[in-house]
Order: C-alpha cells, then structure tokens, then sequence
C-alpha cells in the first residue's frame, strides 16, 4: 500500500530518489510568512553576513529525520498516523536573534498552551520504534528567518529597529512530511505526506 492509498496523506511524489532528506513540520499560512519575509528585510542593512531563509519556505520543524530510504517512507506514514492530538492555536512572535549577545539563528519564537512541544513529543515517540533517534534537547518551537554566517554587532541595531509585535496566530490543524533537495540556489521542499489533526 502507498501512502497515496491513505485518506490522511496526500499523494507522494511520483519520482523518489533512493534516499530521500526528510523532515517533519508545520506549515505557517502563506499571509504569515509574508510578513515576515517583508519585516527581516530589515536586516539586509546589516553588516553581518546572513543567510535568509525564502519566505515561502519558512516552516516550524517537529522533527528532522535526515536521509531516509524511500521505501521506508510507508513505515513512516503508518507511525505518524498514530498521532492523535486536537487542532491547537499557535502565535507567532517578532523576528529576533535566538541569542541577545551573538545570535547565530534569526527566528520567530512561537507561543501556545504546549500544544506543539506536546505534538513534537508524540511525533519522535511515533518514529523513535523505527530507528529514529528522539531529540534530546528540550524541544522550542521557532520559525527560522535567516542563519547568522558572520556576526557583525550591527545586526543587533537592526533587529532592535524591527517591529516589535508579533505577526498574530493560525489555527494548526495539520502536519506533513517533507522532502528537502539541497540545491546551489538554496533548498527546494516538496511535501510528501499530510496528517490531519
């Protein structure tokens, strides 16, 4: 049976390579990530050198699994069924440094009642019987907007111009599995699968 086969997942993409680097996530509505794409532009001025995530590709990871077999990917799907948790808000805060001092990641934080820590947990439970290693530090939900390459104290100035509210919050009533093909261009992600909550 396919995961195509499965009422839960969307169809998997026709042509897989033997190997395929895969990650789970939440996706961020398309007006959220927008904005804050538009609001990290404010970066650029900085001396520091960065590497911008592109806005369409701004993602809150559960778990990142690395390169997997394709045809592992079944077993995959199977496990991440399992998961049972309710639709949940989730707010996505201001675009600032994971470090107040010499930020190495540029990121929203994100804020809920526990839910997405909760489902982060019960999806390395699901996936941990088929080999893969639960995560062992303390699970902190983020959306990366950029990666610190060379810190320059002037990207502090700049993220103290930024905006400081939040961007609001979406209802996540889903995740999915997603391939990742490393490009010169940068990632290219493709989503395998869907689990709805």
């Amino acid at each position: 049976m396919t995961l195509s086969d499965r009422s839960c997942f969307v169809a998997l993409t026709p042509t897989l390579s033997p190997m395929v680097r895969t990650f789970v996530a939440v996706d961020l509505p398309e007006d959220l990530r927008a904005r804050i794409g538009e609001a990290a532009q404010g970066l650029r001025g900085s001396e520091a050198r960065l590497s911008f995530v592109d806005p369409a590709l701004i993602h809150v990871t559960l778990a990142f699994l690395g390169e997997v077999e394709a045809d592992r990917l079944p077993a995959v799907a199977d496990a991440l069924r399992a998961v049972r948790q309710a639709p949940f808000e989730l707010e996505v805060g201001p675009v600032v440094g994971n470090n107040r001092s010499s930020p190495r990641t540029i990121w929203c934080a994100l804020e809920d009642d526990g839910s997405l820590a909760a489902l982060a947990k019960s999806v390395g439970e699901a996936l941990a019987p088929l080999g893969f290693p639960p995560e062992r530090r303390a699970f902190r939900g983020h959306a990366t907007v950029a990666r610190v390459k060379a810190f320059h104290p002037s990207l502090l100035e700049r993220l103290r111009a930024l905006p400081p509210t939040g961007f609001g919050s979406f209802l996540v009533e889903s995740f999915r599995v997603m391939k990742s093909t490393l490009t010169p261009a940068g990632p290219v992600y493709e989503p395998l699968a869907e689990v709805r909550l």
